[in-house]
């Protein structure tokens, strides 16, 4: 615990609902935590998601938003806070090319294994500049009709299979519960976590990871296999409780005579 500078969390299913606002109680703890850490949300949604998300409902001080970490779209793109603002520090952009090429092989291979769905809800498709996201009910679908598309993820594994032979070059993986996303090679939440930890000066063991996707094939994995503690969880309530019980621990080693 005396080491610990960073406590990173992926957002759906572990901060908040699936796409879904945070909660006011999960909102105090990561006001609380930031008080005593540095925090990193990470996540395969676009910095705007993080925003209606969380940022719209966090409390902060400068102090607070100083040491709050962002980084969307699997570590793909990184935010601070300075000067009033969030402020991009870098960004992996696909090219022009490679979109069309992500976007033809993923409508090609979710109609070839009738994966395309014909009720949806917003873009199947979405171009995130550094990823392209495809999601089977659209990125609006309802939590519940989210939660039961695909409760065994077989049909993710086969798109991403299908997808990933299509796509040699660049970086395919399950995302959320009905998703696939798409960036370049070697790009998921390890390579966005060594890039937090050569830009903080940390090492791993300054690093703890909470995610509900720690699961080999699930898009939290590469941060365990990295070698960084973690936790694992399966809805935000009990990421909350374990925050109290952090927030704690940390308050009172704080306390602690040198």
């Amino acid at each position: 615990m005396n080491d610990l500078r960073v406590v990173a969390f992926d957002l759906d299913d572990t901060l908040a609902v699936s796409k879904s606002q945070i909660d006011r109680r999960m909102a105090e703890l990561l006001g609380h935590l930031l008080t005593e850490v540095d925090v990193l949300i990470i996540s395969g949604g676009r910095f705007e998601q993080f925003e209606m998300q969380v940022l719209a409902h966090l409390d902060l001080t400068e102090e607070q938003r100083g040491r709050l970490h962002l980084m969307p779209t699997c570590g793909t793109r990184y935010y601070r806070w300075s000067d009033g603002d969030w402020r991009q520090v870098y960004a992996e952009d696909l090219s022009e090319a490679d979109k069309a090429r992500v976007v033809a092989a993923l409508t090609e291979s979710a109609q070839a294994l009738d994966l395309w769905e014909p009720k949806t809800w917003g873009d199947i498709i979405e171009d995130r500049g550094s990823q392209i996201t495809f999601s089977a009910l659209g990125q609006s679908a309802p939590p519940a009709e989210k939660y039961g598309w695909d409760p065994d993820g077989s049909k993710k594994k086969r798109l991403r299979d299908a997808v990933a032979a299509k796509l040699p070059d660049l970086e395919v993986r399950g995302g959320g519960s009905t998703s696939i996303d798409v960036t370049r090679k070697g790009v998921d939440k390890a390579y966005g976590m060594r890039k937090l930890l050569e830009c903080l000066d940390l090492k791993t063991d300054n690093v703890l990871f909470v995610g509900d996707r720690l699961d080999e094939g699930g898009n939290d994995y590469p941060v365990k296999d990295m070698g960084i503690r973690c936790v694992a969880v399966t809805r935000w309530e009990e990421t909350a409780d374990y925050v109290e019980a952090l927030v704690d621990d940390l308050v009172k080693l704080r306390a602690e005579p040198a």
